[in-house]
C-alpha cells in the first residue's frame, strides 16, 4: 500500500518541525554565520565532539545506503558491509595521522591543501574534478535514491520528491556548517531509530513466514536460508566478484577507497577542520563506532528481503514489467509493510538521511567553488559577506543541476555500485597525491601534476581493458574496479616517486608541511576506543569470513 496514513504524516511533520526549528535557533544564536566564511563553511570552534561524529555519519549515510546498500545486500549479501566496517578502521587512521596535519597547517579545504603543498594548477584541476563528481555523481545519486524511495513509500511523484528534498536541504544548507552540524545530531537519532524499526520488522516477518516467533529466530532463519549471503570473502567465479573481488575487500582497493574518502574528501574532513585536535579526534572515533552498526540497519533488511523474495513474497513489487529483479526496491518494499505511525518514523528516518547528506554534500560543493574557484579566479578581493552569498548561490545552482540529472539514473540496477565505481576513477590519484604530499616532503609539484592529469586516463584504460585487448586480437577478462583502484594507485605512486627522484629542481623548491611527531600522540581513552573497534572488526570478519 503506497501511501501514508494521517498518523504517519503527523510523525513526519513533528520530525520536520523539530529539525527546522532547531536549525533556525542555532542559526539565530550566532548571526556571524552571515558574514564570516570560516563560520559559515566550517563552524569554526562551534561543534562539539558528538556533533562532529553525528555530522560525519549523517552526511555519509543517505539514500545510497538505505536504498543502494540495502539493494546490494539483497543481491550479494553481507560482503557489501566492508564499505562500512573497513571505514571504521580507516577513521581511526585518519584521526591519528591526517587530521593533526590539517589542523596544524590551518587547512580549510582540500584544494587549499593542494595549493599550499604543491601549486594552484594541481589545486584547480582537482577542485574541478571534485565539483564534477560531487554534483553529477554524489549529489545527483542521493537525490535520485531518496526520491524513488519516497515515491515508493508515499506514492508522491518522483519529480515532486526531488524538488521537495532539494528545497528542504537548501533550507538547512543556507544556514551554514553550524546549522548542518547540530541538526545532524537530530538526523542521526531519527535515522538510527527509524532504521532499527525497519530491521526489526524485516526479521520478525522472516520469522513469521519461515518459522519462529522472535527477531532472533528471524536472524537465524536468514543465516540458514541465505548462507551464501553471509560471507565477507567472495571467490573468483562468484556472480558479484567483479563488484567485491576477494581480498581487495580487506587488503586492497577497499583501503584506498576508504582512506581517500575519509581522509582526503572535503565533504567529510570539513566537519573536523573547525575544531581543536582533541575534539576532532573524539568526534571521529564516535563516528567509527556508529559505522560498525550501519550494516545492521541497511544490509540485514536487504538480506531479509532476499529471503522473503525467494519464499514467494514481494514477487511483483521486486520485479519490473519485463520480469527483471530490481534489488534497489528491497528497502522501500519493506518500509511499506510498517504499521501506521511506524511508517511515518521510517519515512522521517529516510528523509533525515537524505537531507543531511544532501546538505553536507552541497556545503562542500559551495565551499570548494567559493574559496577555491570564485575567490581565486573571479574576485580575489571579495568581502566575507559576498563570499557567503556566492556560496549560497552555488548551493541553489548545484541542486538545480542535480534535479535535472537525477531522472537519468533510472537505467542503473544497483546505484550504490554506480557511485563507488565512477568516483573511483579519480580516487587513486587523489589519495596518491595526498599521501605523498602529507608524508614525503620531497614530493614535487611536477609529480603531483602528472598524476592529476593521468589518473582518469589510467582508470579508463583499465575499465575498458577487455575491449582494448580485443582490438588487437587478445581475449582478456574485465578487471574488478577495486583491483583497478589498487593498480592505478600503485602506478600513480610509482610515477610520483620516479618523477620526484629525477626532478632535482623541484625537490629543492618542494613545499613540505609543518609536521611535528608530537601531533601523532593520542590519549589513553582514544587508544582504548581504537582497540575496541579493531577487536570488534576482527570478530566480525572471523565469524563471517
Amino acid at each position: 500500500m503506497n501511501h501514508l496514513a494521517f498518523a504517519d504524516y503527523v510523525v513526519f511533520f513533528i520530525y520536520f518541525i523539530v529539525v527546522v526549528s532547531y536549525g533556525y535557533w542555532v542559526y539565530r544564536r550566532r548571526k556571524t554565520a552571515e558574514t564570516n566564511t570560516k563560520d559559515f563553511f566550517l563552524a569554526e570552534g562551534s561543534l562539539t565532539w558528538w556533533a562532529i561524529g553525528a555530522s560525519l555519519i549523517a552526511s555519509n549515510i543517505s539514500a545510497e545506503h538505505f536504498i543502494g546498500m540495502a539493494g546490494s545486500g539483497f543481491a550479494m549479501g553481507l560482503a557489501i558491509s566492508s564499505y562500512e566496517w573497513i571505514a571504521a578502521a580507516t577513521l581511526v587512521i585518519v584521526a591519528v595521522f591526517f587530521i593533526p596535519i590539517y589542523l596544524k597547517n590551518q587547512i580549510y579545504t582540500m584544494p587549499q591543501f593542494l595549493a599550499q603543498r604543491y601549486n594552484d594548477t594541481v589545486s584547480t584541476i582537482l577542485a574541478i574534478f571534485w565539483l564534477i563528481v560531487y554534483v553529477l555523481v554524489n549529489l545527483t545519486s542521493i537525490l535520485y535514491l531518496g526520491a524513488i524511495a519516497i515515491e515508493s513509500l508515499a506514492g508522491i511523484s518522483f519529480n515532486t520528491c526531488t524538488i521537495a528534498l532539494a528545497v528542504f536541504a537548501i533550507f538547512i544548507t543556507l544556514g551554514g556548517m553550524k546549522v548542518i552540524g547540530y541538526t545532524d545530531v537530530i538526523q542521526v537519532i531519527v535515522l538510527v531509530c527509524g532504521g532499527l524499526v525497519v530491521t526489526y520488522l524485516a526479521l520478525q516477518l522472516v520469522a513469521d513466514k519461515i518459522g519462529g516467533s522472535s527477531v532472533w529466530d528471524g536472524l537465524q532463519a536468514l543465516h540458514q536460508q541465505a548462507d551464501s549471503h553471509f560471507h565477507m570473502y567472495l571467490e573468483k567465479g562468484h556472480p558479484y566478484y567483479d563488484d567485491l573481488p576477494g581480498m581487495s575487500l580487506v587488503l586492497g582497493g577497499m583501503w584506498i577507497n576508504n582512506l581517500s574518502y575519509w581522509g582526503c574528501n572535503q565533504y567529510i574532513v570539513q566537519r573536523a577542520l573547525g575544531a581543536d585536535l582533541k575534539t576532532a579526534r573524539s568526534g571521529i572515533l564516535f563516528a567509527a563506532f556508529l559505522k560498525l552498526m550501519i550494516p545492521l540497519i541497511v544490509v540485514i533488511p536487504g538480506i531479509a528481503a532476499f529471503v522473503l523474495f525467494q519464499n514467494g513474497t514481494f514477487q511483483q513489487a521486486m520485479t519490473d514489467v519485463n520480469g527483471t529483479v530490481k534489488p534497489d526496491q528491497a528497502y522501500p518494499v519493506l518500509m511499506n509493510l510498517l504499521p501506521t505511525g511506524m511508517k511515518g518514523l521510517a519515512f522521517a528516518a529516510l528523509t533525515a538521511a537524505v537531507v543531511a547528506s544532501l546538505a553536507g554534500k552541497c556545503n562542500s560543493i559551495s565551499t570548494i567553488f567559493t574559496l577555491d574557484i570564485y575567490k581565486k579566479f573571479f574576485d580575489k578581493n571579495a568581502s566575507e559577506q559576498k563570499l557567503v552569498n556566492v556560496g549560497r548561490i552555488a548551493v541553489v545552482v548545484a541542486f538545480a543541476i542535480a534535479i535535472v540529472v537525477a531522472p537519468l539514473l533510472r537505467s542503473f540496477d544497483q546505484v550504490y555500485q554506480y557511485i563507488q565505481e565512477y568516483t573511483n576513477f579519480i580516487t587513486p590519484g587523489v589519495f596518491a597525491i595526498f599521501l605523498l604530499g602529507l608524508f614525503w616532503k620531497r614530493t614535487t609539484t611536477k609529480a603531483a601534476l602528472a598524476v592529476a592529469i593521468l589518473t582518469i586516463p589510467f582508470s579508463t584504460i583499465l575499465k575498458f581493458w577487455p575491449e582494448i585487448m580485443a582490438a588487437v586480437g587478445v581475449e582478456a577478462d574485465p578487471i574488478p574496479f577495486l583491483h583497478r583502484t589498487m593498480w592505478v594507485f600503485c602506478i600513480d605512486v610509482a610515477m610520483m616517486v620516479l618523477i620526484t627522484l629525477t626532478d632535482s629542481a623541484g625537490r629543492r623548491t618542494a613545499k613540505g608541511l609543518a609536521v611535528d611527531q608530537q601531533m601523532f600522540r593520542v590519549t589513553p581513552s582514544f587508544v582504548a576506543g581504537s582497540i575496541a573497534i579493531l577487536g570488534i572488526l576482527t570478530v566480525l570478519y572471523t565469524v563471517f569470513w
